[in-house]
């Protein structure tokens, strides 16, 4: 794939429980099918391989439809980084690079979170079409990580998520 722009998604959000928490809830698949593009009661698969070099899978069924979200780790530092790739292949061949630091506060952590997201383009596209598709993929995936984020709040500060989407 030649063509393509990427732009870079950045949140940050504060939990309060220790860092250890929270990055457990990245890579635990009894956490992960909770709150990580899926919900307990619409996934199908949750496993990994918490390792440099290892796989993560997802499956989430939607709408009579299964959504598949697969991934490989490139860094696992506990409990300060995780880096790994996130790939839908079923919408696009692009892989994505997300990294997560978390920071120990006086009273809980701070989880800083980016996406390197890869938009492709179309051939006919004017630079005012590629800025525009930048902004939708850059809204749409801070709109699915915030709402995944106050699940993944609610399972580490609470045990239990109660959104159902």
């Amino acid at each position: 794939m030649e063509n393509y722009s990427t732009t870079t998604l950045k949140m940050t959000r504060v939990f309060d429980v220790a860092p250890e928490r929270v990055f457990d809830a990245w890579l635990n698949p009894e956490m992960m099918r909770k709150w990580f593009f899926t919900l307990e009661g619409t996934n199908k698969v949750a496993q990994n391989n918490p390792q440099v070099g290892g796989s993560w899978e997802i499956v989430d069924h939607r709408e009579g439809k299964d959504y598949r979200a697969i991934g490989e780790y490139l860094e696992i530092d506990p409990p300060n980084k995780l880096v790994f790739t996130f790939k839908m292949p079923q919408f696009s061949d692009t892989v994505d690079t997300i990294t997560v630091e978390l920071k120990e506060l006086s009273k809980g952590c701070e989880m800083t979170f980016s996406q390197n997201i890869i938009v492709p383009h179309e051939e006919s596209w004017t630079k005012s079409d590629i800025e525009k598709a930048l902004g939708e993929y850059h809204d749409g995936s801070e709109h699915g990580w915030n709402l995944m984020f106050m699940g993944l709040k609610e399972l580490v500060e609470t045990g239990k998520v109660s959104y159902t989407g």
